[in-house]
């Protein structure tokens, strides 16, 4: 059964948020920057509000999502200052491995 873009942008969210282990009091930090349909599937961009940082999810219209996203960020500075412990850990890490866990 095919799912529809909110659909799909609310799965790609909950997903990320539990594979990152975001806390649910610092998941506001995060936006649904953009989605789209592309054949079989959506691609959902999630970013951190603020930021240029994104994690992009393909979610398939099966509704299940693609557990090999990726992680885009033009910076490589530590800007984190004013975020959630969480949520600065977080894009460090993600900066200097390039998304590679």
């Amino acid at each position: 059964m095919a799912i529809t873009l909110t659909e799909a942008e609310q799965q790609a969210f909950a997903f990320l948020m539990q594979d990152l282990e975001i806390f649910p009091d610092c998941q506001q930090w995060f936006a649904i920057l953009s989605s789209r349909f592309i054949k079989d599937w959506y691609v959902v961009e999630i970013g951190v509000v603020g930021l240029p940082d994104k994690w992009i999810v393909q979610v398939y219209d099966s509704g299940e999502c693609d557990p090999n996203y990726t992680f885009s960020s033009p910076l490589f500075v530590e800007d984190t200052v004013a975020l959630p412990q969480q949520i600065a850990d977080l894009l460090t890490l993600e900066r200097r491995t390039g998304g590679l866990r």
